[in-house]
């Protein structure tokens, strides 16, 4: 028996798809674990959303896999806030992300004014709000892929991110009275 009788042919086409929707969609997973989690747990739900990718490889949309991606990872997220509580808010870690660089790069005074503004009223938003304005704003998910995120219907995401743009701007106005925030902010694109 030699060794290509042993060798199916399908696993080297899943082995390529995989990788495929590995390299296009790491940096993304990863970005979105980040949003909400310290960064080698990012890493960790990263790594296990993309082990679960390859055991359900089958499961994996063909034309756009971010969404169950994305749903995977927020699975593994919920696992992994429900076991250790963390007490720092989304707003906190992203600034953390920030340092001496990134301020000097912004010559004027009113880009940091308006990012603390912006950081404080997003600190100040429920969990779900922060969550749902980032998959739409920061990753750029439509509604549909959203809500296949959130496992609910589009019906409802809408509502969800209504609602949460509505706090946002309530925010920011409680934050900055009187700068102005891009409407598209705000509104999302539409």
């Amino acid at each position: 028996m030699t060794n290509d009788s042993l060798h199916d042919p399908d696993d080297s086409d899943d082995v390529a798809r995989f990788t495929l929707i590995y390299q296009h969609n790491y940096a993304k997973v990863f970005s979105y674990a980040l949003a909400s989690s310290q960064r080698g747990v990012a890493e960790d739900i990263a790594n296990e959303t993309f082990m679960t990718a390859w055991r359900k490889l089958d499961a994996v949309p063909h034309d756009d896999p971010l969404p169950w991606l994305l749903g995977v990872a927020r699975n593994h997220r919920l696992k992994q806030s429900a076991a250790s509580r963390r007490h720092e808010t989304i707003a906190q870690r992203i600034a953390q992300l920030t340092d001496e660089r990134d301020v000097a790069a912004w010559d004027t005074g009113e880009l940091v004014v308006e990012r603390d503004a912006v950081l404080s009223a997003f600190a100040s938003l429920p969990e779900q709000d922060a969550e749902i304005l980032i998959l739409t704003a920061w990753h750029g998910l439509t509604p549909a892929q959203g809500a296949r995120v959130l496992d609910c219907t589009t019906a409802l995401y809408y509502v969800r991110i209504h609602r949460a743009r509505r706090r946002l701007a309530r925010a920011l106005k409680q934050a900055a009275p009187s700068a102005t925030f891009p409407k598209d902010v705000l509104e999302g694109h539409r």
